[in-house]
């Protein structure tokens, strides 16, 4: 499978060399257990621990606050049942949007039917949502408030620094967690300063492999309730051999990001810009939500089935998506919240940047997009 034109970086992010080379060394050389007491599983511990060291370090964290899971969805449901559990004796109320990845929704749903109360904050026509949201939200038995950094689907920054310090404002015992999934590395993103007390990261959005993430668990929650029990890794919170090739993976990636990182941050938003700027000359085509990460864009062919643009554009090399790739073809919970017009709502497509999108790469998308509005109007 090749891909020319790769538009569709919010789903996975292509995997640098770089980054490959990292995993073979691991898994050639050093691919012993890290938890055995010799030399060659010791190479192994090296190589997590090094790890967690690079990614703490870009996320601002001491690093026996990260904890490696197998990916961001890992992450979310540990966090979120974890905060539910840790708050049991003072309440079981949760504050979510909905407009969350589905490892979040999901999770709270399957709470609710343990006895959870969960109020789902709706977001504006532009896709945000406010702080004075939580607030009005808040109740005395809140136990959890889980806000998402970067919305996968409109690109949303949401407030979540805002958020942080209004729980300290009021008083409220609340755990806040943040999925930081879209946002690592894209937008400013500091859970120590801000005061979050969860984060969840995962690998393969910034150019690492899949099967990785993280959590980071704030140092106040020190009786944190373990994900897996077993074996004692990851000090004692998630058994399991730890995964050498893809935490060396992982850390190569973020190290890689960290390159000359605000003239990568300044090229995605200069390529949505310009994408965005050319796709809104072609008929009818109408952005949508008021994302300002600089890596998500999303627009509306009204009209024009999304299914049928995005499998279109694939038979051309050109890859974007209608929505996240989570939702393995069901219509999005995330444009059917914005509540658009039913025309403008079917024909959502979401392009997403990375440091390597081109100019070739935009132009050769809206040719595509025009032809295929040609095509179908001469089929009508």
């Amino acid at each position: 499978m090749f891909f020319l034109h790769y538009l569709d970086n919010a789903a996975t992010t292509l995997v640098p060399e770089e980054v490959v080379q990292a995993m073979e060394e691991a898994l050639r050389r050093h691919s012993g257990n890290p938890s055995s007491q010799y030399p060659f599983g010791q190479d192994g511990k090296d190589i997590v621990e090094g790890g967690r060291m690079v990614i703490a370090k870009a996320l601002g964290c001491d690093k026996e606050r990260l904890f490696f899971t197998s990916c961001g969805t890992e992450s979310d449901v540990w966090a979120i049942r974890s905060a539910v559990w840790h708050g049991r004796h003072k309440g079981n109320h949760i504050i979510t949007t909905a407009v969350e990845h589905s490892a979040v929704l999901e999770t709270c749903k399957w709470l609710e039917t343990e006895g959870c109360r969960v109020t789902y904050l709706q977001p504006d026509k532009t896709g945000m949502v406010s702080a004075q949201q939580v607030r009005e939200a808040l109740q005395e038995d809140t136990v959890l408030v889980s806000m998402m950094l970067v919305n996968n689907e409109t690109g949303c920054v949401f407030p979540v620094a805002e958020v942080a310090r209004l729980l300290r404002e009021v008083g409220s015992t609340a755990l806040l967690h943040c999925d930081a999934v879209q946002g690592f590395l894209k937008v400013p993103c500091d859970p120590v300063g801000w005061g979050v007390d969860l984060m969840s990261l995962s690998g393969h959005k910034l150019g690492g492999p899949k099967g990785i993430g993280a959590l980071y668990i704030s140092p106040k929650l020190r009786n944190f309730r373990p994900l897996l029990p077993g074996g004692g890794q990851e000090q004692g919170l998630r058994s399991g051999t730890e995964a050498t090739a893809q935490i060396a993976g992982f850390a190569k990636a973020v190290e890689l990001r960290l390159e000359n990182y605000d003239e990568k941050i300044r090229h995605m938003a200069e390529m949505k810009a310009l994408c965005l700027e050319k796709l809104l000359t072609l008929p009818d085509v109408v952005a949508v939500g008021g994302g300002t990460a600089p890596h998500i864009l999303a627009v509306s062919l009204p009209g024009y089935p999304s299914g049928n643009i995005v499998t279109d554009l694939g038979s051309q090399g050109i890859c974007i998506s209608a929505g996240s790739a989570c939702h393995k073809g069901k219509s999005s919970h995330v444009v059917s919240a914005l509540g658009l017009p039913k025309r403008t709502a079917a024909g959502v497509i979401r392009i997403s940047f990375s440091p390597e999108t081109t100019v070739e790469d935009i132009e050769a998308l809206y040719e595509a997009l025009r032809k295929h509005q040609a095509n179908r109007c001469s089929m009508l």
